[in-house]
């Protein structure tokens, strides 16, 4: 100490060797604290994923709207109210070899959630919610046989059923599309909007060929899902806002249609 306090080139070369130990310490400190900080990091981003989607479904829509006025020559009113909502939650179980796979989420009715309410990832769509606790849900996968999901060809108004064959979890099929359908290998299946449960326009996968299996009025495509299901950590649930309104319509005309078959 003597030393290094009468001596000023001693000092300088002590405090430069501290602060190089000092700042090897530092970098570790940040590395350990970084990577404790990634799942806030990735959590900010889903967040901010989610709100872009949700975006781009609203834009999508309004300007859908807009172009049916033009074609009408009618007013577009806006309600203000949000047709889809976006929901960021993780996978805490997931399968992809079995059969009839399916996977856990961390969100549940305390959430808001409900059955029969779609899920995607950054990539594409994931699956739909089948049953729903109070902190968690199940989803039927797309790497499900019973669950198909209507598409359409990006560009083109003829759908199809999408359903996984329970071969490989990086494909399944388009089937049921119109044989007059003009496609070619690396177009963009999309979703139809068909349903309450996802908007239209939400990547699916790509085309890769023409399957063998079809008939004279309809075919089948082989897709190659954008969705990677052996590496799913973060989800979205998609929130029809108008879900339940629609529900109850189909319900009434289901209704309506079993009194006319029974006064028949």
């Amino acid at each position: 100490m003597l030393l290094f306090q009468d001596n000023p080139y001693q000092r300088h070369v002590y405090l430069t060797s501290a602060n190089s130990v000092s700042s090897a310490v530092y970098q570790i400190s940040h590395n350990v604290t970084s990577y404790f900080n990634l799942r806030d990091i990735n959590e900010d981003l889903n967040r901010r994923n989610a709100a872009l989607e949700q975006e781009v479904v609203n834009l999508r829509e309004s300007l859908q709207k807009y172009a049916e006025a033009e074609f009408k020559d009618t007013l577009v009113v806006d309600s203000g109210v949000t047709h889809f909502n976006f929901i960021v939650a993780h996978v805490i179980n997931n399968s992809i070899s079995r059969p009839y796979n399916y996977l856990t989420i961390d969100k549940g009715s305390n959430d808001g959630l409900r059955a029969e309410l779609g899920v995607v990832d950054q990539n594409g769509v994931v699956g739909i919610i089948s049953v729903v606790g109070k902190r968690s849900s199940r989803v039927i996968s797309l790497l499900n046989p019973d669950f198909r999901l209507s598409c359409k060809i990006k560009g083109s108004e003829h759908f199809g059923s999408l359903v996984w064959d329970g071969n490989d979890p990086t494909t399944a099929l388009l089937e049921e599309l119109p044989r007059h359908t003009i496609y070619k290998p690396g177009d963009t299946v999309v979703t139809s909007g068909y349903s309450a449960v996802f908007p239209p326009g939400l990547p699916v996968g790509l085309i890769l060929d023409d399957d063998k299996d079809h008939n004279e009025n309809f075919f089948t495509l082989k897709v190659k899902l954008f969705a990677d299901f052996t590496a799913l950590s973060n989800v979205q649930v998609v929130m029809n806002n108008y879900g339940e309104e629609l529900a109850e319509i189909e319900q009434r005309n289901s209704d309506d249609k079993s009194r006319k078959d029974k006064r028949k």
